[in-house]
Order: C-alpha cells, then structure tokens, then sequence
C-alpha cells in the first residue's frame, strides 16, 4: 500500500489520525514512521500533549502491523491490548513515532497463532522522536484476530 493511501486510510478508519495530523512518512516492510505537526497536539505548556504522542505511538504499531499482514491475513483485525508509555523529554515541535515490527522467531510464532487458533499475540516497540533525538519510548501489546477470532 502506498504511503499516502495508508494516510488516507488512517483518516477514514481511525479519525483520531485525522484529529492528530499524523501522516505516513516511511515504510521498509518492517518498519513504519508516522509524523504529526506539533500544533493540533498542544498542551497548555507549550510542548505537545501526552495523549497525542502516545496515540500517534499506538497508531504506528497498529499501522505496521496493518500493513505486514496485508495479504498474509487481510480479514485479520488487529487491536490494541496493553501499553505502556515512557517520556523522556518533551517534544517542542514536528514529531514522529516509528514503530518496529520484530522478527525471527518472535514474528513467526505470532503467524502460526494467527494461522493455527485465529488468533495472534505480539509486542510492537515505537520510539517518539522529535530534532533527531528519542523524546519517549512506547511499548505496545496487539492481538490479531483472524476470521475465526
């Protein structure tokens, strides 16, 4: 799926995206960056809310996964069921969340969860970033559930 239309559908599936100004900014089959400006994620300091940043966090695990198991599991739906979220420093400006998907064995079991119960369980780590430096640290839980989940 092209970047803009992973945008597109960020907007029309999940309007908070929208809300948030994120947009798809790089995909390399593993790992995915969604970017937001700072101004529709103000907090009263100045510096860019915490609900924003952890949603735009939350969003790039959900959108890699939406993305790797494209024609894998296109029925598989795909939700959030733990996270957690570390602020390391604030975020004064354009800010980004990229998230990793894992691989090796850890990728594989999850896929023969999904396959075998309909069912797949997997930790997607996110990183904020704001002028080149990590400004919070995201870990995300997500289940897939395929037709029979």
């Amino acid at each position: 799926m092209p970047l803009d239309e992973l945008t597109a559908y960020l907007h029309l599936h999940i309007p908070l995206s929208r809300r948030l100004g994120a947009a798809a900014g790089a995909w390399d089959g593993r790992a995915l960056t969604l970017e937001a400006p700072l101004e529709p994620n103000l907090n009263h300091r100045g510096t860019a809310f915490g609900g924003s940043l952890t949603a735009l966090a939350i969003l790039s695990g959900w959108a890699a996964l939406h993305l790797a198991l494209g024609a894998r599991a296109p029925a598989a739906h795909i939700v959030i069921q733990r996270s957690a979220m570390d602020f390391d420093a604030p975020v004064e400006g354009f800010f980004s969340a990229e998230a990793t998907l894992p691989q090796g064995e850890e990728w594989e079991r999850f896929l023969r969860a999904l396959s075998r119960r309909g069912r797949g369980r997997i930790v997607v780590p996110s990183e904020i970033r704001c002028g080149g430096r990590v400004a919070g640290r995201h870990q995300g839980t997500y289940v897939a559930l395929g037709a029979g989940g």
